[in-house]
């Protein structure tokens, strides 16, 4: 069994990972200024991919910090929804997840 302090530091270190994509992302988006109309249309293309991929951080971002916050207040690993016990297997695989499997599903 994992304990809550060893899903913290996971949470956490996912947390700071996830910013500092986030950061390279903006770095990446702001860098684009050619005046080629070719490549400026290529680098608009690659601005939609990279503003998806970024999206999806934050909502991941948003997750783990409510996951962290369950911590906090000690609700972490019951489920939100019913109040049953999230599986280990489950906070394993998805730390972050606020449901049991049979709420997720």
């Amino acid at each position: 069994m994992v304990s809550i302090e060893t899903r913290r530091k996971t949470l956490e270190n996912r947390l700071a990972e996830l910013d500092r994509r986030l950061h390279g992302i903006e770095d990446e988006l702001d860098s684009h200024q050619s005046r080629d109309w070719e490549e400026l249309a290529v680098e608009r293309e690659e601005d939609e991919v990279l503003e998806g991929i970024g999206a999806s951080g934050l909502a991941e971002m948003e997750q783990i910090r409510a996951a962290l916050a369950r911590i906090a207040d000690g609700s972490y690993g019951a489920c939100v929804k019913c109040g049953d016990q999230i599986a280990e297997q489950r906070l394993d695989i998805l730390p972050a997840t606020p449901f049991c499997s049979r709420c997720a599903s």
